[in-house]
């Protein structure tokens, strides 16, 4: 399936919670570090399983994890661990839940050493790679770039960041443009980035 809709990417199908997600969020550039920390938390989630489901997910997501504020999560014990493990709106998942914590940690500790957000479009030198691809098949699982970031990621603590999740996360975020050429966000997307 290489066309839904207008040209539009075909990975968001025509579920209108995916396409509204697809129109006005995927791929615009995300400089707010907790809106960062929550896409590469959710992303890690995400491991496994298909977007869709993180998304349709994500208000209980939110709910549970105390609006993805890294200073409260960094600080969670077994007992929010335990709620967490025991709420049915969210992917239960005791790996990823501790991850979280831990993740939480390592994103406080970037924060105070340089932000977050800057430690991440440092490695796009603070403007969005734009891609070019006219075919879903030709979107990489993975780049260079992401294998990099993903490292760097894992030596300041993360977990379940590796390139793949990493991609996504960046494709997500508007790190990287991968909106095909055919599709009319990509140039709405090309111009944000740009400040236009």
């Amino acid at each position: 399936m290489e066309g839904t809709g207008e040209g539009r990417c075909p990975w968001c199908g025509s579920d209108p919670l995916y396409v509204a997600y697809h129109d006005t969020e995927w791929g615009v550039p995300e400089r707010d570090p907790r809106a960062l920390w929550e896409k590469l938390v959710l992303d890690g989630f995400q491991a496994g399983l298909s977007w869709i489901t993180i998304l349709r997910k994500r208000p209980a997501f939110r709910a549970r994890f105390q609006g993805f504020e890294p200073e409260v999560i960094a600080r969670w014990g077994e007992a929010e661990v335990t709620a967490a493990l025991s709420d049915a709106g969210i992917i239960r998942h005791r790996g990823k839940i501790e991850a979280t914590i831990g993740n939480a940690r390592a994103y406080l500790a970037i924060a105070e050493r340089q932000g977050f957000s800057a430690f991440l479009w440092d490695f796009v030198d603070g403007t969005p790679v734009q891609n070019r691809f006219a075919k879903q098949s030709d979107v990489p699982a993975e780049t260079d770039l992401s294998r990099r970031v993903s490292r760097e990621l894992a030596r300041a603590g993360f977990r379940f960041a590796g390139p793949t999740i990493v991609y996504a996360f960046m494709e997500a975020s508007g790190l990287v443009n991968d909106h095909l050429v055919t599709c009319p966000a990509h140039d709405r997307v090309a111009a944000r980035a740009r400040g236009a």
